[in-house]
């Protein structure tokens, strides 16, 4: 897929698929990031205990090499390391790679404290602040890990307060980190506590909260409760920017929840920051968007396992199911495929009604015929309107151009022949070209292969453009004529349309929605012709091809040119912008 993210993560794996390289996978892909991944360990663990295999370090800076040399990776985030020769294995490999390639976004969470007790010795996390945290972007830590490395470090500090929690980021990123993120859980704050905490040494202090800290929302009935629940905060600490040496802390407050032991959250915070900084965005935001995937993946934890952290971070909180299926060989039109596949019976209807039938048959009573064709005619103002109303839409010439275009070609098809426009001339000439700029020929060659035609069948029945200004407008044709131009004028409200159990959301007025208005012409008469042409093609068919007085007609939708429109068309708008459509 071009242009597609792709992250890299160094860790163990987790059988249960709760944490580890698996729940990075399922965290990368949520954000919808391709998932590289590097083995440091394999594990058999479950919800009681773990046991691992430990690989080689030189078979850990092989697969970095192999994968870094084959596919560009956006961003890089590391967990369990396990020992000290791994780390190093990664750090030489993150260092030649960042010196022949430039850097790219490096998130370290390799400090582990596990709720069994220290995961790393000593000497371990050491060689991690050594040569990890000189390349990290940003190093990830839970309270526990940070006074544990801090420890070790030699600055002693027990975290019990958010002001607490200022002062152990900013020791952090004393340690060559270029910024720090302190995991909050351990230290309960209030509101009170958040709003006036000082940062250390007059440094620059904001917040960014999920829900509102002090504005005015007595109207939502929820102000007592924010006031009274714990809350935990989330610290972010780094240098206002890269020529000051001030700080800038960022706190991400959250309520504090109830659920306990809900493995796979600090990976899925740290695996959510490497996506979004290495979708470009800037770490502030990144770490906001991090956090708050972290906080709806634990509100919607469910249960599985017997043991200790028993409770599954729900990586795909936030993915749904596809609207519209991406493009692929064997769907190339996913949204039209959707649509007719969703309205399969009245489509069918359509596409056999008994007018085509007879029509096949060569058996279509004369007067019905021209009854079709003088209506189609009274209809062709309408759908002109209608390319009028796309082009007052339209914000580019080009695609104001061609709408323009497109209105002349159904003019232009009436005014030079007396005998007028012909049955369902609506789309072939307008939808065929598609409304982007893009100049095309299946539009031209309509127009000159449909004028031949309508002159042709006109002065046959001997029609003139004064029989059609005189005929009565149908109440089918200033319906559906009706129909187009509400479509067009609309501009707030919205089209609703059921898929089977589910309801989409279009915006009606949006270009989409007219275009796909209009766009039932051009699919609906490209199908009959289709349709016709094969079914005259079976043995001992029920469709009259030679001596059929409505061959002119079936020949010119099944045709190429037309064909060539219809293919145009639907290629034009074959998947909309996630903008335009939504599911309610």
């Amino acid at each position: 897929m071009p242009g597609i993210t792709a992250v890299l993560t160094i860790a163990g794996t987790d059988p249960n698929g709760k944490e580890g390289i698996q729940a990075d996978l399922k965290t990368f892909a949520a954000h919808g990031c391709h998932g590289t991944s590097v083995v440091t360990a394999v594990t058999a663990q479950n919800t009681f205990g773990v046991q691992r295999h430990i690989m080689p370090p030189d078979f850990v800076e092989k697969q970095i090499t192999s994968t870094l040399k084959d596919i560009h990776v956006h961003a890089i985030k590391t967990g369990t390391l396990f020992d000290s020769e791994i780390t190093k294995s990664v750090a030489s490999s993150l260092r030649t790679h960042f010196r022949q390639h430039g850097r790219v976004p490096f998130i370290c969470d390799s400090v582990h404290v596990s709720d069994y007790g220290v995961v790393l010795s000593g000497e371990d996390v050491s060689t991690i602040v050594k040569e990890l945290f000189p390349l990290a972007q940003v190093i990830v830590l839970s309270e526990a890990e940070a006074q544990y490395l801090l420890n070790i470090e030699g600055h002693p500090l027990k975290i019990t307060s958010l002001r607490d929690m200022l002062v152990t980021a900013q020791n952090l990123l004393a340690l060559g980190p270029q910024a720090v993120l302190l995991k909050g859980g351990q230290t309960i704050v209030s509101i009170n506590d958040i709003l006036t905490v000082k940062a250390p040494n007059d440094a620059s202090l904001e917040i960014k909260s999920d829900f509102p800290l002090d504005d005015n929302i007595e109207i939502l009935g929820i102000s007592s409760m924010l006031e009274t629940k714990d809350h935990v905060v989330d610290v972010l600490c780094r240098a206002s920017s890269t020529e000051s040496k001030a700080l800038t802390f960022t706190l991400y407050p959250r309520l504090g929840l109830k659920s306990k032991n809900v493995q796979g959250a600090d990976a899925a915070l740290s695996a959510a920051l490497a996506c979004a900084l290495g979708n470009e965005v800037p770490v502030g935001e990144a770490v906001a968007q991090a956090t708050t995937f972290t906080r709806l993946g634990i509100e919607t934890a469910s249960s599985l396992g017997k043991g200790n952290g028993s409770l599954s971070l729900n990586h795909l909180h936030s993915t749904s199911s596809l609207i519209v299926q991406p493009k692929t060989s064997r769907y190339p039109y996913p949204l039209i495929f959707k649509f007719i596949q969703n309205t399969a019976a009245v489509w069918k209807q359509y596409v056999r009604h008994d007018f085509v039938v007879q029509l096949g048959r060569g058996t279509l009573d004369n007067k019905s015929f021209q009854h079709f064709i003088k209506q189609d005619y009274l209809y062709l103002k309408y759908y002109a309107r209608a390319y009028a109303l796309l082009a007052s839409k339209f914000n580019d010439f080009a695609s104001i151009n061609a709408a323009v275009e497109a209105v002349l070609g159904i003019s232009g098809e009436i005014t030079p022949h007396a005998s007028g426009p012909f049955a369902g001339v609506c789309l072939c000439c307008l939808s065929s070209r598609p409304l982007n700029g893009k100049q095309g020929e299946p539009w031209k060659l309509l127009t000159s292969r449909k004028n031949a035609m309508h002159a042709s069948f006109f002065s046959q029945w001997g029609t003139s453009l004064q029989d059609l200004e005189r005929t009565p407008e149908s109440p089918a044709t200033t319906a559906y004529g009706a129909f187009l131009i509400d479509t067009g004028l609309q501009g707030k409200s919205d089209l609703l349309c059921a898929f089977r159990t589910r309801k989409f959301k279009f915006y009606r007025g949006d270009t989409t929605v007219l275009i796909m208005a209009v766009a039932a012409c051009l699919l609906g008469y490209g199908e009959v012709g289709l349709w016709l042409k094969k079914e005259a093609q079976k043995p001992n068919s029920w469709v009259k091809w030679e001596g059929n007085p409505y061959l002119e007609w079936i020949e010119v939708y099944a045709g190429e040119e037309y064909q060539a429109g219809v293919v145009s068309g639907i290629s034009e708008y074959s998947v909309p912008p996630s903008s335009r459509i939504k599911v309610i």
